[in-house]
């Protein structure tokens, strides 16, 4: 008989008295938010607050702290906090942040820290939509749901270590410690839809269009979507996204209509054409210290070094890394950069500090962008599939090496190994003027004319990639229907 044990669907109030934890049983209090009795006791507000501070510092070095422009923050902070005053957390120093990232999403920390990335801030289509997006982070913090989820995981796993002595069983400790983590690994789905309905509540009284939360997570389903074109897959790439955190449904979305119906109808604010004007001339994708992706070629003006990936793959430029992957064949290349401390010659490098003296086939010296490289193979895994994986380094100065790792099937023919080959013999310093000339794209904001259409309007974009149209309609939260109304503000983005 196998005995199963179930670590998060227990009352946690119950756990913590059949394990002895009488004291904890204070923990078990009314939310007053939520109106639910909920279990905080191994997180208290002021425990929150210390937390949140010290994971902002972390937040900070992980995005590359906030944008730039002064008067884009603190119009944030201004909605933030208008939709802050109206919670049940008076005690909260609600603090709002934007950071500068393309990735798309949002969170919060407890103890009051909020953020907003500006890929989230390119999608939205009015104040209301930017104010439903914090309302929901708020929604996190009133509802305290980090309090919950830590508590929940400690006495998970404390009663995990008192039913595997009661029972000499180690497998079910480990069973428990895995659901105490997975639980512990983002929001439940009861908290997101709790998080939805206190964001709606919160709209309401700050005087917003309650319906700005369902248009926003439409804005978010279109925009998921067409990542997953772009990449190839049905998922949302490569790159973290709001999704990663916040599960995303169609019942999500049509639940958050149902909730905004509760409320009397009113004629509540969406301020478009403020937003509008806050977010004009907003980075619109990468930054100049992330390095940019035109079509096939990536260009990083602060690292002097550019490559070009054959037809056929798609480059994915995240903090860490860029890569380049085709779909089709399974080839793909990582490039990243590393220290070289020592000043050895590329061959050592590879050899000795990479390989750390594992074996590799094919050694040999090259030239890389007129800069000494070496270059060798050997047959690896990547997930389940074996692959031929070649290694090169290149001496981009003395303290520093640019690595690409690049993989192919066994069933890989010529063609794709030369393509291989050919994206990392590509890679060479920038000219004066290409540094000069590659810039990020931006927002611009343009008012419709009479006569003006979706296609007319999309023409103007910068061509980033084949779904211009597409790209259009998901950053001003059009469906293929829609009509372009004169005197209205839309989104393009240009060069």
């Amino acid at each position: 008989m196998r005995i199963q044990f179930k670590p998060v669907f227990m009352s946690v109030c119950a756990v913590a008295l059949m394990i002895g934890l009488g004291a904890m049983m204070s923990g078990c209090s009314t939310n007053p938010a939520t109106g639910e009795s909920q279990f905080t006791a191994l997180m208290s507000p002021q425990q929150e607050a210390s937390v949140g501070a010290q994971e902002h510092e972390k937040v900070m070095k992980q995005y590359g702290g906030t944008v730039s422009d002064s008067a884009l923050s603190a119009y944030v902070n201004r909605v933030g906090q208008k939709v802050a005053a109206n919670t049940e957390r008076p005690d909260v120093q609600y603090k709002f942040f934007v950071l500068d990232t393309p990735v798309v999403n949002a969170f919060a920390l407890p103890g009051g820290y909020v953020y907003v990335t500006r890929g989230i801030l390119a999608l939205a289509n009015s104040e209301a939509e930017l104010a439903a997006v914090l309302a929901h982070e708020v929604g996190h913090i009133t509802g305290r749901h980090t309090a919950e989820r830590y508590s929940h995981g400690v006495v998970t796993s404390l009663g995990a270590a008192v039913l595997a002595a009661a029972l000499d069983s180690q497998s079910a400790a480990d069973a428990a410690n895995v659901g105490s983590q997975l639980y512990l690994s983002s929001y439940s789905r009861g908290q997101e839809s709790q998080a939805d309905d206190l964001g709606i509540r919160y709209l309401n009284r700050a005087g917003y269009d309650t319906g700005a939360m369902a248009r926003f997570l439409t804005s978010l389903q279109m925009d998921s979507a067409l990542d997953a074109r772009l990449h190839g897959k049905g998922g949302n790439g490569e790159s973290f996204s709001y999704f990663s955190t916040h599960p995303q449904t169609a019942e999500r979305v049509a639940n958050a209509r149902n909730i905004a119906a509760q409320y009397p109808p009113n004629e509540g604010l969406t301020n478009r054409d403020a937003y509008m004007n806050s977010i004009n001339n907003i980075i619109y994708g990468d930054s100049a210290a992330q390095g940019f992706v035109r079509g096939q070629t990536f260009w990083h003006p602060e690292l002097d070094m550019t490559f070009t990936a054959p037809d056929g793959y798609t480059i994915i430029n995240n903090p860490d890394s860029v890569i380049a992957r085709n779909p089709s064949t399974g080839a793909i290349a990582v490039f990243d950069v590393a220290a070289n401390a020592a000043g050895v010659d590329p061959l050592t490098f590879l050899t000795t500090s990479w390989m750390r003296g594992e074996q590799l086939a094919n050694v040999e010296n090259l030239s890389i962008g007129g800069k000494p490289a070496a270059t060798g193979q050997f047959s690896g895994r990547i997930g389940n599939q074996v692959m031929t994986v070649q290694l090169l380094a290149v001496q981009w100065s003395p303290n520093r090496v640019y690595r690409f790792q690049m993989a192919w099937p066994p069933q890989a023919n010529a063609a794709t190994v030369d393509g291989l080959k050919q994206l990392s013999y590509s890679l060479r310093s920038m000219t004066k003027a290409e540094k000069s000339s590659i810039k990020p794209l931006r927002i611009k904001t343009v008012t419709a004319k009479s006569g003006d259409t979706i296609a007319s309007l999309s023409a103007k974009m910068a061509k980033t990639d084949n779904y211009t149209v597409e790209r259009f309609l998901t950053l001003n939260g059009l469906d293929g229907e829609a009509k372009v109304v004169a005197g209205q503000a839309y989104k393009i983005v240009v060069e």
